[in-house]
Parts: C-alpha cells; sequence; structure tokens
C-alpha cells in the first residue's frame, strides 16, 4: 500500500498561481498512490474557481474521498482537510483540535482539525491527517487530539505539522509511533529549506519504501511510503 500526504495549496499551482485540478490529479496519479491525506483544502466559496476541491480531486484520481472541514473562510468558504482512498472507506470523521485559551504564541492563529478515517485494505487501518498550527501551544493541542485519535496498531498520521523535528512538542508523537523520515526537506518546494510535512506509522507496520516528489506544483513537496501489507 502506497500512502502520500501533501499539502496542496488549495489546489492553486506555486508556478503560474493559477487554480488547476489537473496539475494536483497528475501528481497523485503519477505516484499511483492508494490512500492520500490533504491539507489546505477548500470548499466552495466566494472565490472564482473554487469548488468542492476534495470531490474534484476524488474524480480526477478515481478515488473514494472525504473533506473534513476546519473552519469557514470569511464565515462562509469551507476550508481544512481531505483524504482520497483507492480502499473502501469504512468510517470517516473530523475531529476539531481545541484552540488554546490563553493563547501565547505571536504568530496567526486559525482553528484546526484531524480527519480519522478507518478503511479496508484487507485489514482495517486507521489514518490520521492533520495540518497543524504556527504557534506552538496549537501544535501541543493538536498532537494531544492525535494521540488520543490514534490507536497504536495498523495507525498511519500524515500532515503538515508547521514545525521542524527537533520540535520539544512533537516530542509525544516520536515516543510513540515511528517517523518515516526527519532529514529530508520539504518547504518552500522550489528551494527547500526545512522539513514540516510527515508520516508517521504504528510500530506494527513496516515500511519498505519511502520518498519525496520532486515536482513543483505546489508550494510543499509531497511525502510518501509503501508499507507491507499483512
Amino acid at each position: 500500500m502506497k500512502i502520500m500526504t501533501f499539502n496542496i495549496l488549495h489546489c492553486m499551482n506555486y508556478k503560474t498561481k493559477k487554480i488547476s485540478f489537473g496539475d494536483f490529479a497528475r501528481e497523485i496519479k503519477a505516484l499511483d498512490a492508494d490512500f492520500v491525506g490533504l491539507n489546505e483544502v477548500r470548499g466552495k466559496g466566494f472565490i472564482k474557481d473554487y469548488t468542492d476541491q476534495a470531490k474534484k480531486l476524488g474524480t480526477l484520481t478515481g478515488m473514494d474521498y472525504y473533506f473534513g472541514k476546519a473552519i469557514n473562510v470569511m464565515g462562509v468558504a469551507p476550508y481544512g482537510n481531505a483524504m482520497l482512498s483507492r480502499y473502501p472507506v469504512i468510517s470517516a470523521e473530523t475531529i476539531k483540535i481545541p484552540d488554546p485559551s490563553p493563547k501565547t504564541g505571536k504568530e496567526m492563529y486559525e482553528s484546526r482539525a484531524v480527519i480519522k478515517a478507518v478503511i479496508d485494505a484487507g485489514e482495517k487501518y486507521t489514518f490520521i491527517v492533520t495540518h497543524m498550527g504556527l504557534n506552538k501551544d496549537e501544535r501541543e493541542n493538536a498532537v494531544k487530539t492525535v494521540l488520543s485519535a490514534a490507536p497504536e496498531e495498523r495507525c498511519i498520521i500524515m500532515g503538515d505539522f508547521n514545525c521542524t523535528p527537533e520540535s520539544a512538542e512533537l516530542k509525544p508523537l516520536f515516543e510513540k509511533y515511528n517517523c518515516s523520515d526527519t532529514e529530508t526537506l520539504t518547504f518552500p518546494s522550489d528551494n527547500p529549506r526545512i522539513k514540516i510535512d510527515y508520516i508517521f506509522t504504528s510500530r506494527d507496520i513496516e515500511i519498505i519504501d519511502r520518498g519525496t516528489t520532486t515536482d513543483i506544483v505546489s508550494d510543499h513537496l509531497g511525502q510518501w511510503i509503501e508499507i507491507k501489507e499483512n
């Protein structure tokens, strides 16, 4: 099973600055991924060319989809995470990440969410897709939410975590799960300087291959793994 995490910049091509569903669908199809976790996904809103992006990518890739709204931009435009799956989806839900109170960071705050999905790939696998905040206290809440949602077996956690591997708030994840790659830089895609995109797996999962996309489509490079199925 091949698994990908990809921040898609609301389907805006990083080079042309135009919405291009075809470019993102081709990137996913070229990898031949079986499950894809997506960040920065829009629903139909007030900006021209915005539509149900998860549905559109699902149609173009031939995969089942689920959109997990985190916020409504300007109160009307859905925005959050999404997932695509070639395997039957048994269940999918959106779990809100609590906003910090009080807020102690200096960066912009934005309410975030986690997708928890269970798929049937012969065995049941749980996938957790998240996009963590810019402030440490947001990410601390996100890690707690992820850990409370994630089982200890046949579980894959992925997303844009907005912090580097040595960040203290990620320590609980590193203690409980394996990280597929702590070294490959993923942002910005045209000149990667930091690693902020991750895939974690439960200890029972064997990774047989891994990699990072190289095409400059989004402002992030995608990360992927291939796991041995039981």
